[in-house]
C-alpha cells in the first residue's frame, strides 16, 4: 500500500466543453480520450444513450507526458458568485526574477488574453517574499494567477 495520492482538481461551470478547450490550451493538456473502443466522445455517449442535450455535462483535460493532474469540469446551474478560495498558478516564468519575469509573465497575459481570459490586476515583485504575478480570470470568471 503507498501513502502517495493522485489529485484532480474539478472546475463547476457552464459551459464544460469550452472551459476544458480553453484550459488545455493554457497548460499544453490535452481533452481526454473517448473510453476504449470508441473513436469519438460523441460516439461513445450516443452509444451509451445519452440524450444530446447533456452531452456537454463534463469534460477532462489530462497532461499527455502523465505528470499533471487532471482537471474535471462539470456543467452547474448557477453561475459564479464570489472569488475563488482555492486558484490555480499557471508557472509562466520559472527561474526568472525582476523586470524578465514581468516581461514574460505580460507575454503569457496576452496569449491567454487572445484564448478568452480576462487580466485582473498586476503586482510588481516585493521581494523578499514576492516575485510579482498577474491575477487573470478564465472565460467563466474562475480566477487563476501567472506567477
Amino acid at each position: 500500500m503507498t501513502d502517495r495520492r493522485e489529485v484532480q482538481f474539478t472546475f463547476d461551470c457552464a459551459d464544460p466543453g469550452a472551459l476544458a478547450e480553453f484550459w488545455a490550451q493554457v497548460l499544453g493538456y490535452r481533452v481526454q480520450d473517448p473510453p476504449a473502443g470508441f473513436s469519438t466522445w460523441e460516439e461513445a455517449l450516443e452509444a451509451w444513450n445519452v440524450p444530446r442535450e447533456r452531452w456537454n455535462d463534463a469534460s477532462a483535460v489530462v497532461d499527455p507526458g502523465g505528470v499533471g493532474p487532471r482537471l474535471f469540469f462539470q456543467r452547474v446551474p448557477e453561475g459564479k458568485q464570489v472569488k475563488n478560495r482555492l486558484h490555480p498558478d499557471v508557472r509562466a516564468a520559472p527561474g526568472l526574477a525582476g523586470d524578465a519575469r514581468m516581461a514574460a509573465l505580460e507575454a503569457e497575459a496576452e496569449r491567454l488574453g487572445a484564448l478568452g481570459a480576462t487580466r485582473l490586476a498586476r503586482y510588481e515583485p516585493a521581494p523578499p517574499f514576492a516575485a510579482g504575478h498577474i491575477v487573470m480570470a478564465d472565460p467563466e470568471g474562475n480566477e487563476f494567477c501567472l506567477d
